[in-house]
């Protein structure tokens, strides 16, 4: 007897789900978003500060969208993510809706209910979809995991209090403790 098939689901059933229930969707399989915690918030909040601030000193023309924005990551209507910091260079990947297409750099700050996603099926799909670099920072634990996938791959793990670089752009870095204060 044949196993049961999933339901695959499709960006409609993201569309159709009431109002401020949120859910992400990768290969047509959807995975719920709990509440984020105050620590994830403020962590968000100053990357995004911080960033942002790189980008208008340095004259840049990336853009950076916070959590909620949607990120289409493939064309096939069954890939749609809401990392928690999404940095975009192509202003053509850009729409009314979201991207379309990857991120140049995405940082996800992991919670109790998101460190299989953010460590693994993430990973992975990031990877896959020519992300140029993705951050994985850790709360529970003070590390940040840095994936270069532009330039081989290398992969760099620091502590909060290190000064760790941005690849995307050579002469920044940050310092995740600092950022707390």
């Amino acid at each position: 007897m044949p196993l049961p098939q999933k339901q695959t689901y499709t960006i409609d059933y993201i569309y159709s789900l009431p109002e401020g229930q949120r859910a992400e969707l990768i290969d047509g399989q959807v995975y719920d978003m709990a509440p984020p915690r105050r620590i994830h918030q403020e962590l968000v909040g100053q990357f995004t500060k911080v960033i942002g601030q790189y980008i208008d000193v340095h004259n840049g023309s990336c853009k950076i969208y916070p959590s909620p924005f949607a990120v289409f990551l493939n064309a096939d209507g069954k890939n749609y993510v809401e990392p928690d910091i999404s940095v975009i260079c192509d202003r053509d990947k850009l729409d009314e809706y979201g991207c379309h297409g990857a991120p140049d750099w995405v940082i996800e700050v992991v919670s109790p209910s998101t460190q299989k996603m953010d460590y693994g099926i993430k990973l992975f799909k990031y990877r896959t979809a020519n992300v140029r670099e993705y951050w994985i920072v850790n709360p529970m634990t003070c590390v940040v995991n840095v994936f270069d996938f532009e330039h081989d791959e290398k992969t760099q793990q620091y502590r909060f209090q290190d000064d760790i670089p941005v690849c995307i752009y050579p002469d920044l870095t940050i310092n995740v403790a600092a950022l707390l204060t």
